[in-house]
């Protein structure tokens, strides 16, 4: 029997009793779930022990929403708003099938820099171009299994035309260039779902449950209406999530009204695509009335602060989310849009960014809130929430123990408000997920780091070639796109998530 007891500890259970107020106790890990937590408890024979005398346990976080394929576009690009900057990170033209081995290779190491800071679930969004085959979705999958860490992974799809899932560009673009993008295939409903069926059967109980697949329609305006209402009614029988991005930029609420006549939010609702299975991944362009169909559907939304910023994409209403009772969890997006997979960093932008929205600072987010949002909320948003997210009896032992007598708990003062405002993973010293310890004092457990990295390092020189020749073909869309975003931003929308505009 694999046990674990971890003796005294001060512990961060995010429970309903408890939130992120810490409590000593000692927790008892019997076959990957904890078996009990209390002040009174003893360790069995054969239970390996962890002296918790000077050490924070708390919930592994969830980035509730990363994307792995981006790994090889970490620190690539700069000062490009989102529009700009899919032309490289998401190619249009130009980009091949990606063997599985370097697929296997990028997920592998996105875990283990996930791994290594804390993060012991991931909501990976992964998209292929020009789509997603059986081999490519197992490579990610079987990455996730060795490496050891929980995982929702797509299953994303774009069935228009790229360029027909912006305002304006069909007007914009060069004639030859819109009929050649128009060419390329895309999948249809019927074939996404059939694709989707297919790989929940394969992969159901992957990993004892710790693997799971999941539906994700692009956005409301990159797939027709049978898809994502099909994608949403296959999650809800599932029990899965269904992530889609919706509203990150304000080029998207105008997209809405150009394409739709509508919000994209009031577009979802029309067609059957909200359900308390489904994930907006950003949500910042919403409005009022956006908020209450959200909220009143049970739809989660995964805050991304560090990508958003870093894009210019806006600043989401944080306060007007919770105060209408909206699950909020929190993200990383991509390594090409925050550069890293980093829980914690996000945590703390989140704490700190609403602060300047505001001179209100009874609406500013709480450490209780943003450490809710990092775990049970993005658990919550991925269905996971009786698996993960907070250390109760009876789920999965998946969390963290820090040691205390660090640099950042010292003085030791309010561990909570520590370990979002201090705390940068220096003073990691276990990560355990499904009862397993996969990070142990820095090192990984599962997997030879060094080997990992040495793999990536003998393909660089190729990968640059293949990524310049993808930046060099792509370059021909920039002046329309840039031509696009500025009437965008031009246009009047009734509102603005922006702090301030020259």
């Amino acid at each position: 029997m694999n046990s674990i007891f971890i003796s005294s500890a001060q512990v961060i259970t995010m429970s309903e009793e408890n939130g992120s107020t810490p409590i000593t106790a000692s927790i008892r890990i019997v076959e990957g779930a904890i078996q009990a937590i209390g002040s009174d408890l003893a360790p069995a024979d054969g239970d390996t022990i962890i002296d918790g005398r000077d050490k924070l346990v708390a919930p592994g976080f969830v980035n509730a929403h990363s994307h792995s394929w981006e790994t090889l576009f970490k620190g690539r690009y700069d000062n490009l708003p989102l529009e700009l900057w899919m032309l490289f990170s998401y190619p249009i033209i130009g980009h091949a099938r990606v063997d599985p081995d370097l697929i296997r290779l990028r997920t592998q190491l996105f875990a283990a820099e996930s791994l290594k800071s804390g993060v012991t679930t991931v909501i990976d969004d992964v998209l292929e171009t020009p789509s997603q085959d059986e081999s490519q979705l197992d490579a990610v999958i079987d990455a996730y299994e060795l490496v050891g860490i929980r995982a929702n992974v797509s299953g994303h799809v774009i069935n228009k035309p790229f360029v027909d899932t912006l305002p304006f560009v069909g007007e914009m673009l060069d004639g030859a260039l819109l009929d050649r993008v128009r060419r390329i295939p895309v999948a249809t409903a019927d074939e996404y779902l059939e694709f989707s069926r297919r790989a929940f059967d394969r992969h159901r109980g992957r990993a004892g449950g710790r693997i799971r697949y999941m539906v994700a329609p692009s956005g409301p305006q990159r797939c027709t209406d049978d898809l994502i209402a099909g994608a949403t009614e296959l999650a809800v029988a599932e029990g899965a999530e269904c992530h889609i991005h919706v509203l990150e930029t304000k080029t998207q609420a105008v997209t809405g009204s150009e394409i739709y006549g509508s919000t994209l939010v009031e577009h979802l609702a029309a067609i059957g695509g909200l359900s308390p299975n489904t994930t907006f991944a950003h949500g910042i362009w919403v409005t009022d009335d956006d908020i209450r169909l959200i909220a009143d559907a049970g739809v989660s939304v995964s805050h991304n602060p560090i990508s958003n910023m870093k894009l210019g994409s806006g600043i989401l209403p944080w306060r007007a989310y919770h105060d209408a009772g909206v699950n909020i969890g929190l993200g990383t997006d991509g390594l090409s849009s925050s550069d890293m997979p980093r829980m914690l960093e996000v945590i703390k932008a989140a704490a700190l960014v609403h602060k300047v929205s505001g001179p209100d600072f009874t609406a500013w987010p709480t450490v209780e809130e943003v450490l809710r949002a990092g775990t049970i909320g993005g658990a919550r948003s991925g269905m996971l929430q009786d698996a993960t997210g907070s250390l109760e009896v009876g789920k999965r032992a998946d969390l963290n123990i820090y040691d205390l007598e660090s640099l950042a708990f010292t003085p030791r003062n309010d561990l909570d408000k520590q370990l979002v405002y201090s705390e940068n993973g220096s003073s990691l010293e276990y990560v355990i997920v499904d009862g397993e310890i996969v990070v142990d004092h820095g090192t990984l457990t599962t997997v030879d780091e060094p080997a990992l990295i040495a793999e990536l390092a003998a393909r660089r020189p190729q990968l640059q070639v293949w990524q310049r020749a993808l930046e060099r073909l792509n370059e021909a869309f920039v002046p329309s796109f840039t031509a696009m975003y500025e009437k965008a931003q031009a246009r009047e929308v009734g509102f603005t998530r922006f702090i301030a505009s020259r």
